[in-house]
């Protein structure tokens, strides 16, 4: 029995530690985190594939990192075209609370969040991975968050475009961004707002993945669990 012993042990100490390997990435998302911030975009500057593919990108990032049991929504809005009315970024985020994955609050409801109250920094905003994102002061610079989006989180009014022609455009047009880290070029409001500061510009025609790295971005998004 003694020799038997001898010989599993080791088998499964090395059984338990490939598990503990397998499951380290999912240990990035604590149980109720509800928030982050992409730690990459979708490549394709402004054209997300819509909402949908917007969504998808946040639900395919959250399950890698352990999170895909919630329902992640992209805080985005859309302009009214082609009939189809306005979508408020506001409206496709749930309730909240919304905790990072280190289990910091970032906004206990609406409200809060589009307030001057909310918890959003850069020390706040983490990725899908736990970790803090490169912005103002760094290289590479990626403060700009695509959110399409007014400072109430409603959208704006159609005619001039703010969200990339409602994220499906990679050369013409313009999306409101973000700064996550709350710092710009000045010191004003804009460039301290979290889903509001600038639209995206550059000689590609303001949606490409170029273009919106030319101003400090990556086409970075929030994701919020809606559920």
């Amino acid at each position: 029995m003694n020799s038997f012993a001898k010989v599993i042990s080791p088998a499964c100490f090395a059984l338990a530690a490939i598990s503990a390997l397998a499951s380290g990435p999912a240990q990035a998302q604590s149980a109720d985190t509800s928030f982050f911030l992409t730690s990459n975009g979708i490549g394709n500057g402004g054209n997300l594939g819509g909402l949908a593919g917007a969504d998808n990108h946040c639900q395919t990032l959250a399950q890698a990192a352990g999170a895909g049991a919630k329902t992640w929504r992209a805080y985005l809005s859309t302009q009214a075209a082609d009939g189809a009315p306005a979508v408020n970024a506001r409206d496709r985020i749930g309730k909240g609370p919304w905790k990072n994955s280190k289990g910091v609050a970032v906004a206990k409801d609406v409200a809060e969040l589009h307030s001057a109250n909310n918890n959003l920094t850069k020390q706040t905003a983490l990725s899908e991975k736990g970790d803090v994102i490169s912005g103002a002061g760094d290289t590479p610079n990626r403060h700009d968050v695509l959110t399409g989006s007014q400072a109430d989180g409603t959208a704006f009014a159609a005619g001039e475009d703010r969200t990339c022609k409602n994220w499906t455009s990679s050369t013409q047009g313009a999306a409101m961004v973000g700064h996550f880290d709350r710092k710009g070029l000045r010191d004003d409001e804009p460039s301290k707002s979290w889903n509001t500061s600038h639209p995206s510009r550059g000689p590609d025609g303001g949606c490409s993945q170029a273009d919106l790295k030319s101003t400090g971005g990556d086409g970075l998004m929030y994701c919020f669990a809606a559920n």
